[in-house]
């Protein structure tokens, strides 16, 4: 790859990592074409982009950001995938673990994280980053929280209303 080459590559992942707030390292060496073909698809259908570049031209595309992503460069060594998400910063951590139990595997390997300015180093931040919850998600849970106490109200009303007026029926016939 010649120099001009690398300067559009660099490029490219520079407005890639600007346009995309979350994305993730993995290693994916040790891998077979089939094993790395299917984890392809697999971003692929829940909407993320898998990308293999150099480390170096990663670590340059990312000194060229807004933020400080040294914490990341540690990682850049070997072999280095990314996955980049438009809209949620747990959606890779779920689709490595997704693919690790589909194919009994531990490949491709966590490596670090960037979800919005937060930065996540070492395979231990794996489990808990499949764990967080999407904005969408938070918002459904606030909602819902929201609406549960209006929710008991009416449904107490209503039962409440159905009993009072079956006592009124009653009283009504016993009167007549």
């Amino acid at each position: 790859m010649n120099r001009k080459e690398k300067g559009q590559l660099i490029e490219e992942l520079t407005d890639k990592f600007a346009e995309y707030p979350h994305f993730y390292l993995a290693d994916g060496s040790g891998m077979t074409v089939s094993q790395t073909n299917t984890f392809r698809q697999l971003c692929y259908e829940k909407g993320l982009e898998y990308k293999v570049v150099k480390n170096s031209l990663i670590q340059k595309a990312l000194e060229k950001q807004e933020g400080d992503y040294s914490a990341i460069f540690e990682s850049l060594k070997g072999f280095s995938g990314i996955l980049f998400s438009p809209e949620v910063g747990n959606a890779p951590a779920k689709v490595i673990k997704e693919f690790h139990k589909k194919n009994s595997t531990e490949k491709p390997l966590f490596k670090a994280a960037a979800i919005d300015t937060d930065i996540y180093v070492g395979a231990e931040h794996l489990t808990p980053l499949s764990e967080l919850k999407s904005k969408k998600e938070m918002i459904g849970d606030i909602v819902g929280l929201l609406q549960s106490p209006a929710k008991n109200v009416i449904s107490a009303l209503q039962s409440g209303g159905h009993t009072v007026s079956g006592l009124v029926k009653a009283l009504e016939e016993r009167a007549q």
